[in-house]
């Protein structure tokens, strides 16, 4: 059987069938953001990720800071999506020949900023030799409260789909850089057009975790009851939740966020612009979903929009249209193990 028919996620249920924790300590293995492991006073929460050159960034137009901040970024969000806050990270990297000292210190000033703003320390990792260009793997440990951690399997029918920010603009971006490179073939001083894009380039190469969305909830007292972060896209991370929750759902099309040069650009690249927010990824903004009753509290929170709500499941998984047809969610976003999946891109 080729991987490919798998996908990233059918692999990972495959592998990981039946596994059970042997240790009591281990709290949540695979199948969220984190594993949750339990401490005297608050659980340990560790993910990893894995990023390799040619499959998750391209360095024609990623700058060795912005990866480096960029890495370490996806790791600090994964544990925000667990409603906890990180706390180390471990830094693994595999090097070719083509890079100098002076390249892996700039790739390090970047994950060293990241530590440095949201308060994390770097305690070790590992070096070694790489044929095939650069590869970084990150691990970061988080702490949470045991009665605080969110997970992806808590939806509830009628709970509320929130999400923070806006949507699709990381993937726009993507397809800027792309178009830039492509253009940029064979010409000695060439100046990419990113005038008035700014934003969206940004969003691409230097995201940011959104613990300050995971701090307004805590103010408010709101716990969800389901979280993710979207880095695959929006649709599907919401049938992930869907899925472990074994619940349905409702979003509607003129409730999803998307930045007006999110929409320049899709205009200007005659792609979709509401399949680009469903399915780009790369946002790094937070899904989670909220009790009914928490609904004038939701409201009142800035960065955070209520697009839908959770259903039996039964009812399936579906976008409501602006005129008001219903169309499935379908899981498209980026898959890193997909026959066709060449392309740059974080996951």
């Amino acid at each position: 059987m080729e991987i490919s028919q798998l996908g990233e996620f059918g692999l990972i249920d495959r592998l990981t069938a039946g596994l059970q924790p042997i240790n009591p300590t281990t709290i949540k293995g695979v199948g969220d953001d984190c594993a949750v492991i339990r401490n005297r006073d608050t659980d340990i929460l560790v993910t990893t990720d894995l990023l390799l050159e040619g499959v998750h960034f391209d360095l024609t137009y990623v700058p060795l800071k912005h990866l480096g901040y960029k890495s370490a970024i996806v790791n600090f969000s994964d544990v925000y999506a667990m409603n906890g806050k990180p706390k180390q990270i471990t830094v693994s990297l595999g090097i070719s020949k083509r890079f100098t000292v002076e390249h892996i210190e700039e790739l390090f000033a970047g994950i060293r900023l990241a530590c440095e703003i949201y308060g994390v320390d770097l305690i070790g990792g590992d070096t070694t030799s790489s044929r095939q260009g650069l590869v970084i793997s990150i691990t970061c440990i988080g702490e949470a409260e045991s009665d605080k951690i969110v997970s992806r399997s808590g939806a509830k029918d009628t709970d509320l789909i929130c999400v923070s920010g806006d949507l699709g603009a990381a993937y726009m971006g993507l397809q800027l850089l792309e178009r830039e490179k492509v253009a940029s073939a064979g010409q000695k001083d060439f100046v990419p057009q990113f005038q008035g894009k700014e934003y969206l380039v940004e969003r691409q190469l230097k995201p940011e975790a959104r613990r300050d969305i995971v701090d307004e909830l805590a103010k408010a007292g709101i716990v969800p009851t389901s979280m993710m972060d979207i880095s695959d896209g929006l649709s599907s991370e919401l049938l992930h939740i869907c899925k472990q929750s074994d619940a349905g759902c409702r979003i509607y099309e003129d409730r999803i966020p998307i930045d007006y040069q999110t929409a320049i650009m899709a205009e200007e690249l005659g792609m979709n612009l509401v399949t680009a927010a469903l399915n780009g990824g790369e946002d790094y903004e937070l899904l989670f979903t909220v009790p009914l009753h928490c609904h004038d509290q939701i409201e009142k929170l800035p960065g955070i929009k209520l697009i839908g709500h959770i259903t039996k499941p039964s009812l399936g998984c579906a976008m409501i249209t602006r005129d008001g047809n219903e169309i499935p969610l379908k899981a498209q976003g980026w898959n890193p193990l997909a026959a066709d999946s060449s392309s740059e891109h974080t996951a």
